[in-house]
């Protein structure tokens, strides 16, 4: 590391003091960027999507199924790139070392992730109206809680 690289890193606050907040840096920048992202594909399109369905509906019987197999190209690598991502955001950390509760609600998020994965799947498979709603809804809901119980993983 040369003195100015150290010198910016250091006036960034990567290495801020033990009680003070710092700055992502680097790799772990990146992976973070990439899993907020990714999140915001997955949850926020959800809901983008439920809202705009009134509309879409407006044009034509088949229309819904279109648009949800289209943006199904955008939510599964979303969701991919969440799952790669929150294990990275696992393997980065000292897990040993973080207390009961927290292991308890990563435990949780862990669920609740594959709970909205298989949701929305079933949601995207489903042949009946109602089918297709409560699907949608058990995977929007999750989707949520995933989001929720991550906030609070990050501290």
């Amino acid at each position: 590391m040369t003195v100015v690289h150290a010198a910016v890193v250091h006036a960034a606050g990567v290495h801020a003091a033990a009680n003070g907040p710092s700055l992502a840096g680097g790799l772990g920048g990146f992976r973070l960027i990439l899993h907020v992202l990714a999140a915001t594909i997955w949850v926020g399109g959800q809901f983008t999507l439920a809202g705009l369905l009134p509309t879409i509906r407006t044009l034509g019987e088949d229309a819904p199924k279109t648009v949800g197999r289209a943006f199904a190209r955008l939510l599964w690598p979303a969701y991919a790139v969440l799952v790669v991502t929150g294990l990275w955001n696992i393997g980065a950390l000292t897990v040993s070392q973080a207390s009961a509760a927290w292991k308890a609600v990563l435990m949780v998020k862990i669920a609740v992730v594959a709970v909205a994965g298989v949701a929305v799947f079933l949601h995207q498979r489903s042949s009946t109206r109602r089918g297709t709603a409560v699907w949608g809804a058990i995977g929007a809901v999750a989707s949520v809680a995933a989001l929720c119980l991550g906030v609070f993983l990050a501290g």
